[in-house]
């Protein structure tokens, strides 16, 4: 069972992890979220700590933002866009069990101060921005860490805020590019 509660959208998000792996979970009810339910995932938050597993999509990180500014020290797990989609439509609700519990083994946890370690300099020097293939590469790099995709500067935001670090950004961009940098 994983020990922290996980946040998702909503019900259809629940059953879909619930297939994948033992864990107990709270839904926000989408934008629907409310001071209760803020209420209770910071109760989560401060007895077992709490996973934000919201899709992968504008709404979805809107409420991930939500969440993370109202509730200190919460660890994050993203699902890449493509394992998300059936018939058009993007949600934990459509990912297989298996990608689920990938995503669920990359959770990042938020790091506090103003780190500083990665500079736009660095996404510029490996193709993360600044190039016609910056947004496909970045959205390699984030599958492969775990951060999820992000434009150049919520990029550069995450390998910051969840304390990647420069040997795991290295073998991740060695990986997308199959040779040694």
């Amino acid at each position: 069972m994983i020990k922290e509660v996980i946040v998702v959208e909503g019900k259809d998000d629940i059953a879909a992890v619930k297939r994948a792996v033992d864990a107990d979970l709270i839904a926000t009810s989408g934008f629907g979220i409310n001071d209760r339910i803020i209420e209770r995932i910071k109760s989560a938050a401060q007895r077992r700590g709490i996973i934000i597993f919201t899709d992968p999509d504008y709404a979805g990180e809107k409420i991930r933002r939500t969440i993370q500014e109202k509730v200190p020290g919460c660890k994050h797990a993203f699902l890449p866009r493509e394992k998300a989609i059936k018939d058009g439509d993007i949600g934990i609700e459509n990912a297989s069990p298996e990608s689920i519990r990938e995503a669920l083994a990359k959770v990042k946890t938020e790091i506090e101060g103003d780190r500083k370690e990665f500079t736009m300099d660095d996404l510029i020097k490996f193709g993360l921005t600044g190039s016609n293939m910056a947004s496909s590469r970045r959205d390699e790099v984030g599958k492969e860490l775990g951060i999820g995709y992000g434009n150049a500067k919520q990029f550069l935001n995450r390998l910051n805020r969840y304390g990647i670090t420069r040997e795991e950004f290295t073998k991740a961009i060695e990986k997308i590019d199959e040779v040694k940098i």
